[in-house]
């Protein structure tokens, strides 16, 4: 019998797959061979973008255009200055608003702690008679006073005796004692005010801005200059310029007015669109914030003091007063208060007295110590502007005071 080697055997392996109905598999879609692989949805929402990106482009030009010409032309205010304002003006002015609150809110001071223990050095002199060419020295707000603290000081030493102006400065806010507000005291029988447009503000349409400084032939009888009040459009006030209106005057604003005669008052506006004979200008600003030497009733509404910050921020702040002799003061100071810079100008002896600027950057009291423009000082040393602010052209109008 032949045996048989089974190992050798090459079995080959068989798979089972059981029974069933045959299933179909979908057949591929073809790759186009050209165009957009990505179907005619997607395709849609991109070119939907596509319109939108160039809409919003095109949107941006008249706004690229309006803030290139705004940095672009001639100007003495600083480029950051002048985008918060042109923000202002085109539509964003309650979102300042709202920053610049929160900012003077972090950075106001803290109450009480210690007072001061010097005042800065001003002016010369301090001795002169209580006369009706030296109003009294104003009573302090905190005592013990500092010295030299609310005695009025010349300018000059050569204007000691019946001096055209007087200056000096006062710790104005009990409750914040390392603040200071600076006085002037303008005699307006032995001086001329003039009111100068500046290149933007008032910004109405004038026959000529004039020279939007302190004309050179005029320096040598210069005295002193300060600031203006709001914008006309924030303030919503008009304007006398040389006997002419050139914005609405309002009845029941205050308004700062110099007469053909040289002399100057601050009134609430009675007559209307009439100019009366012998008005030379007049520059309105919201309400009089002392009125028959008391404090306006509304004194403490913030909101009719400031057109982005109203009355109780604590910023710098301007006022001018008229006292009952028709003497003109002016007060400004950081940290104040639309109220407390009203105090200080009763405590100087104000009758009726109105709001001028507010900020840092627009709030300006410059005296001159020697003729011919030399020797220009602010009134308070933190002043932010220059003390040359108005020997060069300007963007905000101002007032000048001269030796008559």
């Amino acid at each position: 019998m032949i045996g048989h080697d089974c190992r050798n055997l090459q079995t080959p392996l068989v798979v089972w797959r059981p029974m069933g109905p045959a299933v179909a598999t979908p057949a591929r879609a073809a790759t186009p061979l050209s165009g957009d692989p990505r179907g005619p949805v997607v395709r849609g929402a991109t070119r939907v973008r596509r319109i939108a990106l160039v809409a919003a482009l095109v949107a941006l030009v008249p706004v690229l255009i309006s803030f290139v010409a705004m940095a672009t032309r001639a100007s003495n205010t600083a480029l950051n200055i002048r985008a918060v304002e042109w923000l202002r003006e085109n539509g964003a002015s309650e979102i300042v608003a709202e920053v610049e609150s929160i900012y003077y809110s972090l950075t106001a001071p803290s109450k009480g702690g210690p007072t001061l223990k010097s005042l800065p050095k001003l002016g010369y002199g301090g001795s002169g008679s209580n006369t009706a060419f030296r109003p009294p020295n104003i009573e302090p707000f905190i005592k013990p006073a500092l010295p030299g603290e609310g005695v009025w000081r010349a300018t000059r030493p050569s204007l000691e005796g019946e001096a055209p102006l007087l200056i000096t400065t006062v710790r104005d806010q009990p409750e914040y004692p390392r603040v200071l507000a600076g006085v002037a005291w303008i005699n307006t029988k032995k001086t001329h005010v003039a009111y100068y447009p500046g290149r933007e503000e008032p910004a109405v349409e004038l026959p000529s801005r004039g020279p939007m400084e302190v004309p050179n032939e005029l320096r040598s009888g210069l005295l002193a200059t300060f600031n203006s009040a709001f914008k006309l459009v924030d303030s919503g006030g008009g304007l006398v310029y040389h006997e002419h209106m050139y914005a609405p005057m309002r009845n029941g604003l205050a308004t700062i007015v110099g007469y053909t005669d040289g002399h100057v008052d601050i009134i609430s506006w009675s007559t209307g669109a009439t100019v009366p004979a012998g008005v030379s200008f007049a520059r309105q600003n919201l309400g009089l914030t002392v009125n028959e030497g008391k404090l306006a009733r509304n004194i403490d509404n913030t909101g009719e003091w400031g057109a982005t910050l109203g009355g109780a921020v604590l910023t710098w702040r301007s006022a001018a007063g008229i006292t009952a002799h028709g003497d003109l003061l002016y007060a400004s100071g950081e940290d104040q208060t639309a109220a407390s810079l009203a105090k200080t100008l009763i405590r100087a002896g104000a009758v009726r007295a109105m709001t001028l600027d507010i900020n840092p950057y627009w709030t300006s009291f410059i005296t001159y110590g020697a003729a011919g423009g030399a020797l220009p000082r602010n009134l308070l040393p933190n002043m932010e502007r220059p003390a040359t602010r108005y020997l060069e052209p300007d963007d905000r109008d101002f007032f000048a005071v001269f030796s008559k």
